[in-house]
């Protein structure tokens, strides 16, 4: 038996409903494949604004630092946008975040086969579509400072940001790159802005220098902007792309449409290995959808497959890993769908629905093997 403690934080919209599902996930392989799980259950985001008057209460942190991983839901919501920016409910999870040091977000944008007619690319572009997006987390022009809003003595107001990044935060999210490129089909496009921007030419020179420490893996440059049209041009010639805060924010959501839905695609934010542990969060690239907050029509599966992507990571474990996604591609072969992936003629399934068919599925594999 293997002991294994979670913290799981729903949050907002249709993180509650998703997380439900997963808790089925759960505690199936703690009934069939030797976990024994112990699971703390908290609030994030507006949840824990209402509850405790900050997106993220102190006793909350305490917990997240203490378990061998975290699974959330989503965070935020329109009745909370008049708040001070610093209790919104993404300020949580950006202090979550900063305060586990999760500095590499590894974002996978795989066309999963029973998917790849729901793209909004040509089903040749995509098909076998396997992208790892790796975005730098605790740093850039997200946490860079200066930052605010002011008026000038002039009259004139004007908003800033500051892009900064310390050469220690890029090489550590490079090397993350190419170790993960090493385990993959061994490319890496580091991804910047060095035609316009100092902290560009600073990344590329930095990148250059740590690919030469990894001679079997191939290393190319692209502009962001030219990686985001190349991603709707020629999406299969990326295996890992390595970049920033910012541009690994939008890149990824641009990646993430070529699969076919939002509601498909699972993300890891890991710190870094400490004695043989590393903090480490899983959560659904998808937001909080408050339209469909509900009303049963929430895609569960980026939150499941958050969870392989949690076994393989945290727990070291891909046979379970790979089980978890077999499971998920049966369901699909079967064309139980919800809403948002559900071809012309196909009746959706509820998200209550979905979650017992990963189950149902995940049994039959453990049968039939």
């Amino acid at each position: 038996m293997k002991d294994a403690s979670l913290l799981l934080l729903p949050g907002d919209g249709i993180g509650p409903e998703v997380v439900v599902e997963l808790r089925k996930v759960i505690d199936w392989f703690g009934n069939n494949r030797g976990y024994n799980f112990n699971i703390t259950e908290d609030d994030l985001g507006g949840a824990a604004y209402e509850r405790y008057g900050k997106p993220l209460a102190d006793e909350t942190l305490t917990t997240a630092k203490s378990v061998d991983a975290i699974v959330m839901g989503s965070v935020g919501g329109p009745q909370w946008d008049n708040v001070e920016r610093h209790l919104r409910p993404e300020a949580g999870l950006l202090t979550l975040r900063k305060e586990l040091d999760l500095f590499a977000n590894l974002r996978p944008a795989t066309c999963r086969p029973a998917l790849a007619s729901a793209s909004s690319l040509h089903e040749d572009l995509v098909s076998g579509l396997d992208i790892l997006i790796l975005r730098e987390l605790t740093a850039g022009v997200y946490f860079g400072e200066p930052r605010g809003i002011e008026t000038l003595p002039d009259g004139r107001r004007r908003g800033f940001d500051t892009q900064v990044y310390f050469e220690s935060e890029i090489e550590r999210l490079l090397h993350a790159g190419f170790e993960l490129a090493a385990k993959r089909n061994g490319k890496v496009h580091s991804v910047e802005k060095a035609n316009v921007m100092e902290s560009g030419v600073f990344w590329r020179e930095i990148a250059t220098r740590v690919g030469k420490e990894y001679p079997d893996i191939t290393l190319e440059h692209m502009y962001a902007d030219n990686c985001a049209m190349q991603l709707v041009r020629q999406p299969k010639q990326f295996d890992v792309i390595a970049t920033d805060n910012l541009f690994g924010d939008i890149l990824s959501d641009c990646a993430a449409m070529l699969t076919g839905s939002l509601g498909m695609l699972p993300s890891a934010s890991l710190g870094a290995a400490i004695n043989g542990k590393r903090a480490a969060l899983y959560e659904p690239v998808h937001g909080s959808a408050p339209d469909i907050a509900g009303q049963g029509k929430a895609n569960p599966l980026a939150t499941v497959l958050s969870f392989a992507m949690c076994l393989r990571y945290s727990f070291d474990d891909n046979e379970n890993a790979d089980l978890l996604e077999q499971a998920v591609d049966n369901v699909l072969d079967q064309n139980i769908r919800t809403v948002d992936i559900a071809a012309k003629g196909v009746n959706p399934v509820s998200t209550s629905d979905m979650g017992d068919a990963i189950v149902t599925a995940l049994g039959n594999l453990q049968t039939a093997a």
